[in-house]
């Protein structure tokens, strides 16, 4: 069939062309907008989830739906090599530029560029990769004491303010804040805790992997009542039929049963991939219906395809040490597993491992889901190991 008709789209927060199951969380972020738009309380809205369910697809729909609405956004990505001052404060200027230009907010937009100025100029000596143009003087003693939490609570306070005071709400979005560290993370949550009890417009609508919202609770500890923690996972069967058939539909192609089955089942039904099940389906067939024999000649393609691209740049990361580490999780199954089940694989004591197997947190590879266990943040990557480290070499 003719590749470029193929609506599929793989890709690192690529859309997919049918945003299957996902309907009812957007419709409590839409909810939690709206009730704060009008001064009532309303949670910030955090998803967690494995690596390849759609949280970066999901989180930029639901800025185009807050757009849509009316709300002011940013969007920003934590990195691993920057500092959450650093990455929100350029895009807070451009919000308050924004919300300069609404006549009655005016006036308080401007003391919250006084404010940035205050917050930029006394925290770069801490945080020395902020980098923020400034449209007006710093204001003595606003958001400029030099110390985080109190700063950044002050500067959402001004910008709280001015949305407010033009009838809008800011919205801002984060994608993998599981890498904010630990004392920023804090500030940020107390920051929203204050706006919060002030009834000010200002929420977050953020994404990380499963260990977020632990790592939320160890930054403050009234982290749980201040946000709405949501699970995203693989999808449900019907929707992840529908994510399969709903896009060949709509290009005039059928996906006969036994090939969608055959999807769901080779892709555990994880947006992402389906989305690379479908895309090498429908290039390995010559007309409709694509059949489950396409699929099967399909998914040698597929897996070589996710083994070069969403597995590899993963592995790459990885020291020799970690990666014997994961391909002894990897002997063992998905997972989760007991950490003294992989020592046991690896023939040496639980504490032996304690540095490495924090390092593969951090990096985001694993995560702990009770105490004592640890399970793979990437789905299928116990299959990929045993792949990539055959046989028994590796044991050595």
């Amino acid at each position: 069939m003719d590749p470029i008709l193929n609506p599929y789209a793989p890709g690192a927060g690529s859309p997919p062309p049918e945003l299957a199951g996902r309907s009812e969380l957007r419709e409590a972020v839409r909810i939690c907008i709206e009730r704060l738009r009008r001064g009532k309380a309303a949670k910030s809205v955090l998803m967690v989830g494995l690596r390849g369910v759609g949280k970066t697809v999901l989180l930029d729909q639901m800025r185009n739906d807050a757009e849509a609405t009316g709300a002011h956004t940013i969007r920003i990505e934590a990195p691993e090599n920057r500092s959450l001052p650093a990455i929100l404060a350029p895009q807070l200027r451009l919000a308050l530029l924004r919300l300069n230009r609404i006549e009655a907010a005016k006036d308080m937009a401007v003391r919250g560029l006084k404010a940035l100025a205050g917050f930029a100029s006394k925290l770069k000596m801490t945080y020395k990769d902020i980098e923020v143009g400034l449209d007006y003087d710093p204001e003595p003693g606003l958001a400029d004491n030099g110390e985080l939490e109190s700063d950044l609570t002050a500067l959402l306070e001004e910008v709280g303010r001015a949305a407010k005071a033009g009838g809008t709400i800011l919205v801002i979005f984060i994608d993998e804040l599981q890498y904010v560290e630990e004392p920023q993370m804090a500030a940020l949550i107390s920051a929203l805790h204050r706006c919060a009890q002030a009834k000010l417009p200002v929420t977050v609508v953020g994404a990380g992997l499963p260990q977020l919202r632990g790592r939320m609770g160890e930054a403050k500890s009234y982290a749980e009542r201040l946000f709405q923690f949501t699970e995203i996972g693989a999808l449900a069967k019907s929707d992840a039929q529908f994510a399969i058939v709903k896009p060949a539909a709509d290009e005039g192609v059928e996906v006969d049963g036994p090939a969608v089955e055959r999807i769901v089942h080779e892709t555990k039904g994880y947006p992402y991939f389906l989305q690379e099940w479908g895309k090498h389906s429908w290039d390995a067939a010559t007309a409709s219906p694509i059949t489950e024999l396409d699929v099967v000649n399909a998914s040698r393609e597929a897996v070589a395809t996710l083994d070069e691209s969403f597995f590899r740049v993963r592995f790459d990361r990885l020291t020799p040490a970690e990666k014997k580490y994961l391909r002894g999780m990897a002997e063992l199954g998905p997972g989760p597993h007991r950490s003294g089940d992989i020592a046991d694989q690896l023939g040496r004591s639980v504490q032996s491992f304690g540095p490495i197997r924090s390092n593969l947190i951090l990096k985001g590879m694993i995560w702990s889901p009770t105490h004592g266990d640890t399970a793979f943040t990437v789905p299928l990557f116990d299959e990929f190991m045993k792949r990539i480290m055959p046989g028994d070499d590796w044991k050595n």
